[in-house]
């Protein structure tokens, strides 16, 4: 018996990476066909979002949304990966640090930036992972690229020795990196900073709610079945019969969307992801029926 297709929102523990998961999953499916939208590093905890069976080619889609974190930075301690898993590369007294001054720095952080991402990313040079060139004592410069933080919010903000500890909540665009932004706020602040602590709280719509650990899926394999994951995910349009043979002959359909859009059969199976090319047509990104 197959694997049923569908996405597992999984809330994975600190200390294991996403390919760890995706390990533990495939042997709880029963199959190899599982895939992540987007990894979260070892220690970082949260939602991560992988799929099973078709909806392995939904996450391709799904990687483009946007994400939310809670994360905690410490100002005074620079590290070379911005975060606790790297080796401390400067300390300075941030005790010093006016309270309103930190919140005022984490505010220039708002809206379209450009970001440099940290040299310990998975984005490739020249065909390589910059953190493998790191590993192997390659200096790597990474150019700055256009991220979205939608919201960031400052919570506390506390005095522990000579380091200032912040806890934030962001909302931002795929591919803003968090450690960025605690490197950035400590340099702006002139002491440095990286980050301690990262919980992701929500990919696209999918968040800590409906999440699972990897011990609860161990006693119950929930799957969120690829209809309801879609209908989640994106807009949905409900075709007519003659419509939904046009998606399972791989046709254009004469739809006005805004974007792609998930499309389902009268009998609610869901079908293909449709992308608009004109005013009144549509055509087939992804298919999921035969």
């Amino acid at each position: 018996m197959s694997a049923p297709s569908g996405l597992v929102i999984v809330d994975k523990p600190a200390g294991v990476t996403s390919h760890d998961v995706v390990a533990r999953v495939r042997r709880l499916a029963g199959t190899r066909k599982v895939g992540h939208a987007g990894t979260l590093d070892p220690m970082a905890t949260g939602v991560l979002v992988l799929g099973v069976e078709r909806a392995t080619r939904l996450l391709g889609h799904l990687m483009l949304t946007e994400k939310a974190y809670d994360a905690t930075v410490r100002l005074g301690v620079s590290t070379t990966t911005d975060d606790a898993e790297g080796e401390v590369v400067a300390e300075k007294v941030a005790s010093g640090l006016a309270t309103e001054d930190v919140r005022s720095s984490f505010a220039t952080q708002v809206g379209d930036i450009l970001q440099v991402p940290t040299a310990v990313s998975a984005i490739k040079v020249d065909g390589k992972r910059a953190y493998q060139r790191v590993r192997d004592g390659e200096q790597v410069e990474l150019k700055a690229r256009p991220v979205t933080v939608h919201e960031l919010t400052v919570g506390d903000v506390r005095v522990e020795g000579d380091v200032v500890d912040v806890d934030i909540s962001v909302r931002c665009s795929s591919g803003t990196y968090i450690r960025a932004i605690a490197r950035d706020v400590g340099e702006a602040l002139g002491v440095g900073g990286h980050l301690t602590a990262l919980r992701r709280t929500a990919v696209g719509p999918y968040d800590l709610d409906v999440a699972r650990t990897l011990d609860e899926l161990g006693n119950e394999f929930a799957v969120l079945p690829l209809a309801e994951a879609a209908r989640a995910a994106f807009p949905a349009y409900d075709l007519s019969e003659a419509q939904s043979q046009d998606v399972r002959y791989g046709r254009k359909l004469g739809l006005a969307l805004d974007g792609i859009t998930a499309v389902f059969a009268p009998d609610g199976e869901f079908l293909a992801l449709y992308e608009p090319v004109g005013p009144e047509l549509a055509k087939a990104s992804a298919v999921f029926v035969g």
